[in-house]
């Protein structure tokens, strides 16, 4: 649970905002990728992003109360009383707000909303659930979708596709994700950094998986990294960084290999090759936005590559010269990491699994003439639904004859899925994550 009591005018001021910032996602139409921690004052910005992603976190549990509680619902309009409400919610149940606070600092944010009469609609729905807690809960929580905090579709389909598994992936879902560094080897090997966090005060421990790899015991802001920014180290998930691993056997015998990064934005693992390799590094992206950032990633670690504004499903971008590796960094339903992304619960509807599969075999299927005879292509998902991962791979190698699936099945991390391995999220270690390593035949 989170300690974050307020005082004063900013107690209303950061309940009001963060309604606001979920009013689109509630009505789809945005993201937490726009949340703006700046509309508050500095020392409310960490209450901000909490009161934001713990509500998505645990949005379908919040909702089913909230429709108790409620003797009707609110008008779309009032998007953002039914923000307060679920925001009050999740106070109550989740955080050690004092209870003064979660229902009356909650409730008199709808003044700043211009929406008095909400005041004593929420005060009296927050009051019930003080004196109906047990009972509320228990009654909603027959409901298992309800229960284990994810769309009925989406639980599912991890049922389905992993009987074994699927109820410690959701509860997976529903905790924050550990922030895990990836050590620059240019600058420091991990044991070295290790120490160094150590003296500044910061406790952490060596990943498993990944050999760049450092997880922390408790998260910080990056500033307080020793050398960050001097490119020393950058955050990055452990199963995103198996993606060097994986490639290494393809890119360490080949100095200045032709080396394309399909679909890069944020950039990590852009920079893990570039950081670990000595090659010729093409980064494309159809957001100019998000390309911009992997711009800001490479020139804070010193590094260079050619960042190109395109479309992978396209080739109007290429030169003509083929490529020795292929990363494909696929857009998937983000199913591996929605305890980094919880909005995904609000935000992803069933029918758009279909559609991420049409894009991920037309991406595929585009890049793959560009990788040279020999070369190897790695496709990544963060997703673990087989239709992006495993089932996806499979039709790839049916419908193309000169592809070879090197995935290799000896490794300590992950299972064996179809010609691929998945990474299920896990708590205190990695996301969910896919990869597939295919080699073109050579004539």
């Amino acid at each position: 649970m989170s300690e974050r009591p307020t005082t004063g005018g900013s107690g209303l001021d950061v309940r009001a905002a963060a309604a606001r910032s979920l009013v689109p996602i509630l009505t789809d139409k945005g993201s937490l990728a726009g949340l703006d921690e700046h509309s508050v004052i500095a020392r409310d910005r960490a209450l901000l992003k909490e009161l934001c992603y713990g509500t998505c976190r645990r949005l379908p549990r919040l909702q089913a109360l909230a429709s108790r509680l409620l003797k009707q619902p609110f008008k779309k309009r009032d998007a953002d009383i039914q923000a307060l409400l679920l925001i009050g919610i999740y106070q109550l149940l989740y955080m050690r707000t004092p209870a003064h606070a979660a229902v009356g600092e909650t409730a008199g944010a709808a003044r700043l909303l211009d929406k008095e009469w909400a005041t004593r609609v929420l005060n009296g729905c927050l009051r019930r659930l003080q004196r109906e807690a047990d009972a509320l809960q228990a009654e909603v929580d027959r409901d298992e979708s309800v229960a284990l905090e994810h769309p009925q579709w989406l639980l599912g389909k991890l049922r389905s596709a992993w009987p074994e598994q699927w109820r410690a992936i959701a509860q997976a879902n529903n905790e924050p994700g550990p922030m895990t560094l990836r050590v620059n080897q240019r600058h420091n090997d991990r044991e070295a950094y290790l120490t160094r966090l150590t003296e500044q005060g910061l406790d952490g421990y060596l990943c498993l998986h990944a050999p760049d790899g450092i997880m922390l015991t408790h998260p910080c802001d990056v500033s307080a990294l020793p050398g960050f920014e001097q490119g020393h180290v950058s955050v990055q998930d452990e199963a995103a960084q198996l993606c060097a691993a994986l490639l290494g056997p393809a890119l360490a015998p080949r100095p200045g290999a032709h080396v394309l990064d399909a679909c890069c934005a944020p950039g990590g693992k852009t920079a893990h090759l570039l950081e670990q390799f000595d090659i010729s590094l093409t980064a494309l992206d159809s957001d100019n936005q998000r390309l911009a950032r992997v711009d800001d990633t490479l020139a804070r670690l010193g590094l260079a590559a050619e960042l190109k504004h395109a479309d992978a499903t396209t080739r109007d971008w290429w030169s003509g010269t083929p490529f020795d590796a292929i990363l494909l960094d696929a857009p998937c339903s983000g199913t591996g990491v929605i305890r980094r992304h919880p909005d995904i619960k609000a935000l992803r509807r069933k029918e758009d699994i279909r559609q991420l599969a049409k894009l991920q075999r037309q991406l595929l299927d585009n890049l793959w003439p560009l990788l040279r005879p020999g070369g190897t292509l790695l496709y990544a998902t963060c997703s673990v639904l087989p239709e992006e991962n495993a089932a996806q791979i499979d039709a790839f190698l049916a419908r193309t004859p000169d592809a070879n699936a090197t995935t290799p099945h000896d490794v300590a991390w992950g299972e064996q899925s179809g010609q691929g391995r998945q990474l299920f999220p896990a708590e205190s270690s990695h996301d969910g994550f896919f990869y597939a390593r295919l080699e073109k035949r050579t004539a």
